[in-house]
């Protein structure tokens, strides 16, 4: 099955980096699960709320310059959370990065803090 994004998914990865968004948009086709995107650039004003809700432990976030976009799994069109969805979604989502030459980190490989809806292009390529 090939799912396709929404025109709120898509309007949320606007000021997303291109190659980012052309990632996303491969990654959703060939992903097994389907998957909405929850936000893609955020302003200072919003990342500096989630920090003080404890929801992102940094003010130098990658969504600040449109590097970064977090996911949410969607089973039969309802957001969910369990964690082997995000698994499923990040193989087609560097699947899709590895095609095209674009370096991912998925937060979910992060040795601590790991955050499976989050995904960002590698800073040591893309500044």
């Amino acid at each position: 099955m090939s799912f396709r994004f929404s025109a709120r998914s898509r309007r949320r990865m606007k000021g997303v980096h291109p190659a980012l968004v052309e990632v996303m948009e491969e990654a959703i086709r060939r992903s097994p699960v389907d998957f909405m995107i929850t936000e893609g650039l955020r302003s200072p004003e919003r990342q500096a709320v989630l920090v003080r809700a404890g929801a992102s432990r940094t003010s130098k976030s990658r969504h600040l310059t449109g590097h970064a976009v977090d996911v949410a799994a969607l089973i039969d069109g309802k957001v969910r959370w369990d964690w082997p969805l995000y698994p499923r979604i990040a193989l087609a989502v560097k699947a899709a990065a590895h095609e095209r030459g674009v370096p991912i980190v998925w937060g979910g490989d992060w040795p601590t803090l790991r955050d499976g809806p989050h995904f960002e292009l590698d800073r040591r390529v893309f500044p």
